[in-house]
């Protein structure tokens, strides 16, 4: 049975850290499995659906590049890894796409970053690592 490890990626330097870390855990298990996943939320509640899918696909094609060179790394050192971009619901946090997509998986470690917002900005804005600290059930890591 293999090891899944997700990583929450949103092209920050912090979840760089945690893309590396998770390059890391793999030399505990032999067998696992990387996935590396990226939420694109579309826009705010006033945004017509065509417009917010249209964003949508706009910040999911953003991510293939970077996902790409991530993937290619994994695979120089024949790590299993999966790539996927997310478009979530923008009036949610896309830490609820992160721990539904954990859960749908099986998967045994979520590795995400921490951006270290202000607590005036965690209030308003909510924070997608406390998310889902607070709603996953896999354990979790994060980087700081």
């Amino acid at each position: 049975m293999s090891r899944k490890i997700l990583v929450a990626y949103d092209g920050s330097p912090l979840s760089r850290q945690a893309v590396e870390e998770a390059k890391k855990q793999t030399t505990i298990e032999v067998e696992t499995e990387v996935y590396v996943i990226a939420v694109a939320r579309t826009s705010g509640p006033n945004t017509n659906v065509a417009l917010s899918r249209s964003i949508g696909n706009e910040l999911a094609d953003h991510f293939q590049p970077q996902l790409e060179k991530i993937k290619q790394e994994f695979e120089r050192l024949n790590i299993t890894v999966l790539m996927e971009v997310i478009v979530g619901d923008p009036n949610e946090n896309p830490g609820k796409s992160i721990c539904k997509f954990a859960e749908e998986q099986g998967i045994d470690l979520i590795i995400v970053g921490s951006r270290g917002l202000g607590n005036v900005k965690k209030i308003i804005l909510g924070s997608v690592s406390n998310y889902v600290v607070q709603h996953s059930t896999s354990p979790i890591l994060i980087m700081k």
